[in-house]
């Protein structure tokens, strides 16, 4: 680094002169930033089992299979295979979503998944109120839906 007068801008050695200003640099080190943020974007992902949010609508099914398995009897043909449908679409959606061949297909599908979270934690609320959910498990699943619609929300966006 070296200047000229007190006035006149240092120089910084890059890529493109051997006499840049600090500002040339500033602007070649904010190109390649923005290359590297692009690359990231356009990470090509080949199958919907490596989607982030298809993983989190997996889990969130397990969860439910979980906290299910111990209501009575009586709910098994009602509440229990209500919410277990609804845990079930929002994965399935996403996958049958991905492997279509328009965005906008895609799109409505991830709105359907976003239905079936709401269907799901209006279910779990009401599991909850008639005392066959206990609040840990309730806040549990809950958190995990608030995400997931969080991120179909995101990638509704983007497409």
């Amino acid at each position: 680094i070296s200047s000229s007068s007190s006035r006149a801008s240092p120089t910084v050695l890059c890529r493109y002169s051997p006499r840049s200003t600090f500002r040339e640099a500033y602007l070649v080190k904010r190109e390649a930033q923005e290359n590297e943020k692009e690359e990231a974007r356009t990470i090509k992902i080949r199958n919907f089992r490596e989607l982030e949010v298809w993983k989190l609508g997996k889990r969130i099914v397990l969860d439910v299979y979980r906290v299910t398995k111990n209501f009575p009897k009586e709910e098994m043909y009602g509440l229990v295979v209500q919410m277990r449908r609804a845990a079930v679409s929002i994965p399935s959606n996403v996958a049958e979503g991905f492997n279509r061949k328009h965005n906008p297909e895609y799109r409505q599908l991830l709105y359907v998944a976003l239905g079936s979270c709401a269907e799901l934690e209006t279910q779990i609320e009401v599991a909850h109120d008639l005392g066959l959910l206990s609040v840990g498990d309730r806040d549990e699943v809950l958190e995990r839906l608030d995400h997931e619609s969080r991120m179909l929300r995101n990638l509704i966006k983007r497409l």
